[in-house]
């Protein structure tokens, strides 16, 4: 089988349905200030009791009844959370809206000690290939969703991804991450042969792919040619907010999609955005909650970041501080997580890779997708990139790396989450 490339194949979003364009382009338009409020009325979830799913009792109760101090409370808890691995709901919420900076502190230091007892220093280098930025999705802050006709589209010929790995495989990559829109050119016969392309060239070698929701006779067949891990976060769990950031989309069909990738037994990553409009920590909580359930061998945070072609461009993005904070909690409530320091991360802060790193974070994704198209595959505006070769770029990140004091693996470093884990959701 052979590639088209770009140019040849056609843009399929000119076949949408025109009835469904006109919808969600007037849905998507917020012309007042009273539309605002009426969105914020319809989402925002105020600060109350939510349902416990952890095992353990409140911690909080106990110590206001013995006078503690709002610090000593917090030391409490993240110490319970260091050598448990949880925390009720509403301590979870409690230590999100009231943890000072000494406590913060010394919740990352907790963090970063427990990713040093399973993974060392090591931080797992990937090899990233963005082989499609085509996408049917009507995602309203991202830059590649199907209505914005600003996006400069493409796709990588088979050739090109080969060339892209060759490359990865001369530099030692032994993981590819295969990312993309959900493009359906890219069906399962054409996913299938680059994998098998892949495995054959390198097979020794992991293969992550993050192209969003398939079928579940889809997800067996790349589990059966040979794909390893899968990546498809979540975004948030409230529904209502799910909802109009996909209006076309509903979020228990993600949550299926997660669940039937863990079922065939892919390393499946889930993750939510920070800063998402009317968030509030019972969201959060609720998010590390589904992640918790879960089990995820990965798990990918970072920040929401607006982009100038999306109607979701005048909202604000999301900050460094709670995005650290959010990585942290995620190490200590799944120790054996692969978790990586995002793109976005260093796009919002020239520190935020190192942030993320010393919470915890054991990740990163160096781009061995042609310098061409790289600025093309915008999911936000400003998104970092060395805008180098290959071979340059992986240099300068690892003696970035280096430079922080951890160690670059260019191994397949894989999940040391073991086990079978129930997954009940009501």
């Amino acid at each position: 089988m052979k590639f088209k490339s770009c140019e040849s194949s056609g843009d399929f979003m000119t076949n949408l349905s025109k009835d469904v364009t006109t919808k969600i382009c007037e849905d998507v338009s917020i012309k007042s200030k009273s539309d605002i409020v009426k969105i914020k009325n319809k989402f925002i979830d105020e600060y109350r009791r939510i349902d416990e799913d952890s095992q353990f009792p409140s911690i909080l109760s106990e110590y206001v009844k013995n006078g503690r101090s709002s610090k000593e409370i917090c030391k409490a808890m993240i110490d319970f959370l260091y050598v448990n691995n949880d925390l009720c709901n509403n301590d979870l919420i409690w230590l999100i809206d009231n943890i000072d900076e000494e406590s913060r502190e010394y919740l990352f230091s907790k963090s970063g000690k427990t990713r040093d007892r399973y993974y060392g220093r090591n931080v797992y280098l990937r090899g990233l290939i963005e082989f499609t930025n085509y996408c049917k999705r009507e995602c309203r802050y991202c830059g590649i969703n199907a209505f914005n006709k600003k996006a400069n589209r493409y796709r990588l010929t088979m050739k090109e991804i080969e060339e892209s790995c060759d490359i990865g495989r001369e530099l030692g990559y032994s993981t590819f991450v295969l990312q993309g829109g959900e493009d359906p050119y890219f069906n399962d016969d054409r996913m299938i042969e680059i994998v098998s392309m892949i495995k054959e060239k390198c097979p020794n070698s992991a293969v992550t792919l993050s192209i969003g929701e398939r079928s579940y006779e889809s997800y067996m067949k790349l589990k059966e040619v040979g794909v390893d891990r899968f990546l498809l976060r979540h975004e948030t769990t409230n529904e209502n907010l799910y909802k109009w950031l996909h209006p076309l989309s509903e979020f228990e069909s993600r949550k299926q999609c997660l669940l039937n990738l863990k079922k065939l037994g892919f390393q499946t990553g889930a993750g939510f955005m920070v800063g998402l409009p009317w968030y509030s920590t019972v969201d959060y909580v609720r998010d590390l909650r589904f992640i918790k359930k879960l089990q995820p061998e990965m798990v990918g945070i970072g920040p929401f970041i607006t982009h100038e072609d999306t109607d979701m461009h005048h909202y604000k993005s999301g900050d460094l501080d709670t995005t650290i904070l959010m990585l942290s909690l995620v190490r200590l409530l799944l120790p054996k997580v692969l978790l990586p320091a995002t793109t976005a991360l260093a796009t919002i802060d020239e520190n935020g890779r190192k942030k993320g790193l010393d919470v915890g974070c054991n990740v990163i994704m160096p781009n061995l997708s042609p310098k061409t198209h790289r600025k093309d595959y915008s999911l936000y505006k400003n998104k970092k990139s060395s805008g180098s070769e290959s071979a340059q770029a992986l240099d300068m990140i690892k003696r970035e790396i280096e430079g922080y004091g951890y160690i670059c693996n260019m191994s397949r470093g894989d999940s040391k989450l073991t086990g079978s884990y129930t997954i009940k959701y009501k």
